[in-house]
C-alpha cells in the first residue's frame, strides 16, 4: 500500500514538475537547439537556418542550429529522440523521414511513435541539372544523350535516404536506365562536384540549385512538379512531366519535429510560433526565391502533418522497396 502511495505521489509530482515548465516555457536563459539531420550548407541547413530566424521572435527564445548527419538523416533523428522532451531540442527534417522505416532495417528509433509531430513548413521542387561541360541543351537532347551512354552515366546524390536520391530513383524508372549512383556526405560535396565535372547529374532541391542555376555554374533541364514554378531562376525550365516522362511528380517537405513525451503546453507555444513564422513576409521571401512553397494548409497542426507522413511512409515504401535500396 506504501509503495502504491509512493508512485502516485512521485507520479503527481512530475505532472507538476513538467507543468512548471511548461508554464515557464522558454527560458530566457536557454537555448533551443534546432537539429540538422544532414551536412552544413545543405539545402535543409539553408532552410532551418531561415526558420529559426523567423520563429525567434514569436517563441521568444535563441534558437541554434546545429548540424548532425550522416545514415540519411537517422543519426541526428535519434539524438533528438533521445533527448529531454523539454522543448529545448527539435529537429527539421525532410522527406528522409518517411524513407527511414523502409531503407533501413534497424533503426534505434519509430518515426511515428518516438516524436511529437509540430507541423509541415514547406514543400520544395525538384530540379534536374548536370555537369557544365554537357554538351545537351535541352531535355529532348539530355535524354537522347542519357540513351547514348548507357553504363557510363554518374548520377550523384546527397546519400542514401537523401532527397536527391529517391529522386534519382524515379528518374531512373521513369527513364527506365541505370545510372551509377555517386553518393556524397550532404548536397553541398555533390554540387561542388557536379561544377567540378566529376559527376554528370544530379536531381536537387531547388533550395540548393537556384543559386548555381543563376550563376550558370549547371545546366539546368527541368523541375520535378506538376506545373512550372514562377522562381525567376527556374520559369523557363519545363516540368519533367511536359518533357516527356509522365506523371512525374516529386515535391520535397519540411517539418518540424520535438522529442516524444514533450509536454503539451510546450508543444502549443512551439507550434504557435510557427505559424507566425510561416507567415511572417521576409521568410515567405526568402523561400520563394529558393522555388519553395510555405505551407498554409492543415497540416501546419501536428495531428495532420503526422497523417501525412504515415501515407508519405506508404508511398515512398513502395518505391524502395521496388528499387531494392536499402541499408542493413
Amino acid at each position: 500500500m506504501k509503495t502504491t502511495l509512493k508512485i502516485a505521489l512521485l507520479a503527481v509530482a512530475a505532472a507538476a514538475a513538467f507543468g512548471a515548465a511548461a508554464q515557464g516555457f522558454p527560458a530566457k536563459d536557454k537555448v533551443i537547439t534546432l537539429v540538422v539531420p544532414f551536412s552544413a550548407g545543405g539545402p535543409t541547413d539553408r532552410v532551418a537556418r531561415d526558420l529559426a530566424e523567423a520563429m525567434r521572435r514569436p517563441l521568444g527564445a535563441n534558437i541554434v542550429v546545429d548540424t548532425t548527419a550522416g545514415a540519411g538523416s537517422s543519426i541526428g533523428s535519434a539524438r533528438v529522440a533521445r533527448a529531454a522532451p523539454d522543448g529545448y531540442t527539435l529537429l527539421i527534417n525532410h522527406i528522409g523521414m518517411s524513407t527511414m522505416p523502409a531503407l533501413y532495417r534497424k533503426l534505434s528509433f519509430n518515426v511515428l511513435n518516438d516524436f511529437e509531430y509540430l507541423g509541415l513548413v514547406n514543400e520544395v521542387p525538384m530540379t534536374l541539372i548536370a555537369r557544365p561541360t554537357m554538351p545537351a541543351n535541352n531535355f529532348k537532347e539530355l535524354s537522347a544523350w542519357i540513351q547514348q551512354n548507357k553504363g557510363r552515366i554518374n548520377l550523384g546524390n546527397a546519400g542514401l535516404g537523401s532527397a536527391s536520391h529517391l529522386c534519382g530513383l524515379m528518374l531512373q524508372s521513369a527513364m527506365q536506365v541505370d545510372m551509377t549512383p555517386v553518393p556524397y556526405k550532404g548536397a553541398a560535396p555533390a554540387i561542388t562536384d557536379l561544377i567540378g565535372g566529376q559527376i554528370d547529374l544530379l536531381c536537387d532541391q531547388s533550395t540548393n540549385t537556384v543559386g548555381q542555376i543563376e550563376a550558370k555554374k549547371v545546366h539546368a533541364y527541368a523541375v520535378t512538379t506538376s506545373r512550372r514554378l514562377t522562381t525567376p531562376a527556374l520559369k523557363d525550365l519545363p516540368t519533367l512531366a511536359e518533357a516527356g516522362l509522365k506523371n512525374f511528380d516529386v515535391s520535397i517537405w519540411h517539418a518540424l519535429y520535438a522529442p516524444k513525451g514533450t509536454p503539451a503546453d510546450v508543444l502549443k507555444k512551439i507550434n504557435d510560433a510557427l505559424k507566425v513564422a510561416l507567415k511572417d513576409p521576409d521568410f515567405i521571401k526568402k523561400q520563394e526565391g529558393l522555388g519553395a512553397v510555405v505551407i498554409t494548409d492543415k497540416r501546419v497542426d501536428g495531428a495532420e502533418h503526422k497523417k501525412f507522413v504515415a501515407a508519405e511512409i506508404e508511398r515512398w515504401g513502395a518505391v524502395i522497396k521496388a528499387a531494392g535500396a536499402y541499408a542493413d
